[in-house]
């Protein structure tokens, strides 16, 4: 078997309404569709985290074409640097855009021999795999969202557990404003029991100093994570000194992790490690370390899917991935986008990463990325056209 055509498609994939986060508003994401066909009629579906990838993948794909796709490592061997140099002298985009071609081959792979992901990596631990619902303060739009205080927030988290049986919630509670974090986390706690899971993400808002009075303030409310509450990892070993609560980053940097003991998990998406072959070592050695490891969101259905098999293949995966499907106005596989109900979502029995890509939505997708260009995270309605500078207080 051999690649015939590799299809590099950026698309956006927006939000049913824009939700405050460190940057300014985020309306959506932007992402890279990788197809990967052969010539025996086979197509394997991958996807890398942002759009800017495109172009990167696109030159990767002229090295490609006519190889084995079951031969990754071979594959890898002809697109990527030595990984030290790369990560080192250069910028490790090329990294994030094999990763992306990578899951590809893998859908290949389990199509070839008409099997699930999951049992290609050892089988399945677990065929449930739990997700976070998303809270934050949100823009209203065409009437939606609008919770912009403890009060709003905490409702639309009871809505959600009445609605889907969610009992695991994940937020942003981002304005500069440690009160009223404080007190939106203390609104949640009372309005969902005391044995639903809270989790919070501040994308690096705090100083040092603010973050000490934030966790001291919010400890008693049981916050089952803390992901980012200051910039660096040495902030967060100071941090540790004053609070339990334990922390987690998207930066994947497991040396430093271990060395400086926080943050005590890594929440980042498989293409950002270079793929599923350098993510399973990651998740062991995440595991040998006693590292957390989980998944964080906003996807376009294919990287999600390879969230699902590789949660239900990994025992370290214990933790629910972060989820922003119920925000997600579509996405691009057919059926989609998934959605959690009991905090969970089962992974597809379907060959390879068991989807099929919905081609309309593809295109009308793509479309919107052509016409508007990628969607912009950093947009500050109070400052239009000036970026903000952390800490946010």
């Amino acid at each position: 078997m051999k690649i015939t055509t590799v299809t590099v498609t950026p698309v956006n994939i927006p939000l049913e309404t824009p939700f405050l986060w460190t940057g300014g508003y985020y309306p959506g994401t932007s992402k890279t569709i990788v197809e990967v066909t052969t010539d025996e009629g086979l197509t394997g579906l991958g996807e890398a985290p942002s759009a800017h990838l495109a172009p990167v993948i696109q030159s990767l794909a002229l090295r490609i074409i006519g190889k084995d796709p079951l031969d990754i490592a071979g594959i890898e061997s002809i697109c990527i640097p030595p990984w030290q140099i790369v990560q080192n002298t250069d910028d490790s985009s090329i990294v994030a855009a094999f990763g992306g071609l990578e899951i590809a081959l893998w859908d290949l792979r389990g199509k070839t021999w008409n099997q699930p992901l999951y049992r290609l990596l050892g089988g399945a631990v677990r065929k449930e795999i739990p997700f976070t619902e998303y809270f934050a303060f949100r823009v209203r739009k065409d009437g939606i969202g609008g919770e912009m205080d403890p009060r709003a927030v905490a409702d639309y988290c009871v809505r959600m557990k009445e609605e889907n049986g969610s009992t695991f919630f994940e937020g942003k509670l981002i304005q500069g404003d440690p009160r009223l974090e404080i007190e939106t986390v203390k609104a949640i706690r009372e309005a969902i029991g005391p044995d639903a899971m809270i989790r919070l993400d501040s994308n690096m808002q705090w100083s040092l100093s603010t973050a000490r009075r934030v966790l001291r303030e919010i400890e008693p409310f049981d916050v089952r994570n803390y992901e980012d509450p200051v910039a660096t990892f040495e902030e967060m070993a100071l941090l540790r000194r004053h609070s339990s609560i334990p922390f987690s980053t998207h930066v994947p940097d497991i040396r430093r992790a271990v060395a400086l003991g926080v943050p005590d998990s890594i929440v980042v998406n498989f293409a950002v490690l270079g793929g599923i072959n350098r993510a399973v070592r990651f998740i062991g050695a995440c595991e040998a370390m006693g590292v957390g490891f989980w998944c964080y969101s906003g996807d376009a259905g294919i990287c999600t899917a390879a969230y699902l098999h590789m949660s239900a293949a990994m025992p370290w995966i214990h933790e629910p991935s972060q989820s922003l499907f119920r925000w997600q106005i579509a996405d691009v596989i057919t059926g989609g986008p998934f959605r959690q109900a009991n905090n969970v979502i089962a992974v597809p029995e379907g060959p390879g990463l068991g989807v099929e890509l919905d081609r309309d939505a593809l295109n009308r997708w793509h479309r919107h990325y052509v016409e508007h260009g990628p969607m912009d995270h950093f947009y500050t309605p109070e400052n239009p056209g000036h970026f903000r500078r952390l800490p946010l207080n």
